[in-house]
């Protein structure tokens, strides 16, 4: 059966993000049509796992893992943040986190931009990072993580209103003037560090799932 025949599939997104549970299904159905990407308020309630791995893949594939084990569905989950050059890569893995409990998008922007304060435009370089694990199966056969990045800079004001998480603060390099939360969902996917990864992962989880 090819990817095109094969309507109905349903991956589990470990995550409650509705956006990015969208930007999955975007995305993936363009390897594999029919595909239903359901997130955690889709499925039955299990325990969360901890995050606890000090990089993006370890992370990914701890949140990839459970997902699979407690719903039985091919699960994706992926792992992101935004690492800034003059804060030496951080907050990294923290990115979610970044102004402590409990999470909040405004709180990580504001002491980001207090962070930065000082810093010049001429360094405040940065990237995207995300990686996403696919895991339909027990043992290392049955997983997968792909990498992505999206280069840019962190600008020094709040703008727009789409994306999520630092996208109102970080502007591409490869689209520069707005911010990616300023950006059409299609500029967004083209050229984001989640867009990037599952590009590459998407033939993976069509010709594992066809």
């Amino acid at each position: 059966m090819t990817a095109q025949q094969a309507p109905g599939v349903r991956v589990h997104l470990a995550s409650r993000n509705a956006k990015k549970v969208a930007e999955m299904q975007r995305i993936l159905a363009a390897h594999l049509p029919g595909i239903e990407v359901v997130g955690l308020d889709d499925v039955p309630a299990y325990d969360e796992p901890v995050e606890d791995a000090p990089d993006f893949d370890g992370n990914a594939l701890i949140k990839a893992r459970a997902g699979f084990e407690a719903t039985g569905l091919p699960t994706l989950a992926d792992d992101s943040g935004l690492c800034v050059d003059a804060l030496n890569g951080m907050p990294g893995v923290l990115s979610a986190r970044w102004s402590g409990p409990p999470k909040s998008d405004e709180r990580n922007n504001a002491l980001l931009l207090a962070q930065l304060a000082d810093v010049p435009d001429e360094r405040r370089a940065a990237f995207f990072h995300c990686s996403v694990a696919f895991v339909d199966g027990p043992g290392v056969t049955g997983e997968t993580v792909v990498p992505g990045r999206m280069r840019g800079r962190v600008i020094r004001e709040v703008r727009g209103d789409g994306g999520f998480g630092y996208d109102v603060l970080f502007e591409a390099d490869e689209l520069p003037g707005r911010t990616t939360a300023e950006l059409s969902r299609e500029e967004k996917d083209a050229i984001s560090h989640r867009g990037r990864a599952l590009r590459a992962l998407g033939p993976v989880v069509a010709a594992r799932l066809a």
